[in-house]
């Protein structure tokens, strides 16, 4: 995978959850197969061998059943949150949702769920994806994520995505409700456009789009927008968001405030880890009331930096859409005499875009990311290997993320609205030493710099996310009638698979240094370390 998210380490077996639990039991038939049986463990305290923490887990590898109380402790932490966990009492019916019956809803089949036994298109709670598909036999192979000091084989499995036969809400009561939150990312509009399509198939008629995130629930000058079909159908075929973005927001009180006073019962969050994180409040608060809404999360990551997921929707397009920028700039250093070529990529925590599009192009002649250190200065530094590379080759193209290197800046206490450090610019940076540096040393350099950011973002999906934002945006819509809430859904290991949210927003998806694909990025660019 490239990366350091897919390792799950033990929490303990004594977890403070956000999970919401209302009058659940263990004798609910739903989950009958699923509870696993807990024993007093006695751990001894072993160091994580997550490179993504510096934190120790509690675990003795010595126990003879290690295995069991890591995969009951696993299986606990991954149950989804269901509204039965609150409303016991909440009673299922037959999924409205087959692709058999075409025919129009009408007034007729309101109240009306026929059970079509006879489609094999739902899937059953018990279904589950495996979260890793490698058997690592020593702690030392390349990417290696183990759980303990042998890397044993534990086996970890997620809940699977898709129709279930039961739903819990009847669509004539839905009142859904999609918010688009942070910034532009490619896709937008197909998830919005596949949810809605997905809820009318079900038979929900009231739909409406919260203008500009979280904002919208609170802004008396922003009114909701009425969703529909005929709406929607063609929003896909440009870039943007039909419903707009902005980072920040109101409180959970307020946002959970007005869920009620509009009546709303399914809400759909598209956004990154701090949009999870509110939308996970926002299903926490809903518990503590005891409101019937379902809360679920759609990934909408340009960096593709959240936890164990294959990738986030736009990421592909974003890669794709690099190649531009890296050509431009590769034909601008190849073009004039001593050319460097600087692109500044997104990428504030994770170096995911780089990496690939660094890989894709085969232009690159240093790739920099957030997860691995270098110097610019320095006889094993950047400078002095563009030094080499224009001596030798005559030009050269860098390609960096935006939040590498920020160790070399000068550090800011500003924030933007979502509480994000606000970076320096570490392109216009390398940009300046660059000059600076072959000016110093009597070299003539002619140093060009390229930030395509906002042209990425603001791109039509390309056909390969398009196909994820369909399937992604269906299987919010079926977990939210299956009764789910405070959940997520992704790829894993080319599967769709549903997720608590907090365990994939604990903190940002990295790539790992001693992954393969960075290896084979390394190979690629032919670059040293820099350090």
């Amino acid at each position: 995978m490239g990366t350091i998210s897919h390792l799950i380490t033990l929490h303990g077996l004594t977890t403070t959850s956000t999970r919401c639990s209302y009058g659940f039991s263990h004798s609910n038939p739903r989950f009958k197969t699923l509870v696993p049986t807990r024993v007093a463990p006695v751990f001894a305290k072993v160091k994580s061998q997550s490179a993504t923490s510096n934190s120790t887990t509690t675990i003795d590898f010595s126990d003879p059943d290690w295995k069991t109380k890591f995969k009951d402790d696993f299986e606990d932490r991954f149950r989804l949150p269901h509204i039965t966990d609150f409303f016991p009492e909440a009673a299922s019916m037959p999924s409205t949702f087959c692709l058999k019956m075409r025919t129009p809803r009408t007034s007729d089949f309101l109240g009306n769920y026929p059970l079509d036994g006879d489609w094999h298109g739902y899937i059953n709670d018990n279904d589950r994806v495996l979260l890793k598909t490698i058997y690592y036999s020593s702690p030392t192979s390349a990417g290696a994520e183990c759980i303990d000091p042998g890397c044993n084989w534990v086996e970890q499995w997620v809940h699977r995505a898709g129709p279930r036969e039961k739903i819990y809400f009847k669509p004539e009561e839905v009142k859904a409700a999609i918010v688009t939150c942070g910034g532009l990312c490619p896709g937008l509009n197909d998830v919005i456009r596949q949810i809605v399509i997905t809820l009318e198939i079900y038979g929900a008629t009231k739909i409406v789009g919260i203008p500009f995130g979280y904002r919208g629930f609170s802004d008396k000058e922003l009114t909701e927008v009425p969703l529909s079909r005929k709406v929607v159908q063609n929003i896909h075929l440009s870039g943007g968001s039909l419903l707009g973005v902005s980072r920040g927001g109101r409180g959970v009180s307020e946002i959970v405030d007005s869920l009620q006073e509009r009546g709303i019962n399914m809400l759909f969050v598209l956004g990154g880890n701090g949009t999870h994180a509110g939308a996970n409040a926002i299903h926490n608060e809903c518990c503590k009331r005891r409101l019937k809404v379902s809360v679920i999360g759609v990934p909408k990551t340009i960096d593709n930096d959240i936890l164990l997921m294959d990738k986030t929707f736009g990421f592909d397009t974003a890669v794709e859409e690099a190649q531009r920028a890296i050509n431009s700039a590769y034909i601008e250093a190849h073009s004039a005499y001593h050319g460097i070529g600087i692109v500044k990529l997104m990428g504030r925590d994770s170096g995911f875009i780089a990496m690939h599009a660094s890989l894709a192009s085969g232009q690159i002649d240093i790739c920099l990311i957030p997860e691995v250190p270098f110097n610019l200065h320095g006889p094993r530094g950047v400078l002095s290997h563009l030094k080499y590379l224009i001596e030798t080759k005559g030009s050269a193209v860098v390609c960096v993320a935006e939040g590498a290197g920020q160790n070399l800046l000068q550090k800011t206490n500003a924030t933007d609205a979502s509480g994000n450090t606000v970076f320096r610019d570490i392109g216009v940076y390398t940009q300046q030493e660059t000059k600076k540096y072959f000016k110093e040393i009597g070299v003539h350099a002619d140093v060009k710099y390229i930030d395509p950011t906002y042209m990425i973002r603001a791109c039509r999906a390309n056909a390969s996310d398009g196909i994820l934002c369909t399937v992604l945006g269906q299987n919010a819509v079926h977990g939210a009638f299956a009764g789910y809430s405070g959940i997520t859904v992704g790829t894993c290991n080319t599967h769709y698979a549903y997720f608590p949210i907090p365990e994939v927003i604990s903190h940002p998806r990295l790539v790992d240094s001693n992954s393969r694909m960075w290896h084979r990025c390394l190979t690629s660019t032919g670059q040293p370390d820099f350090i």
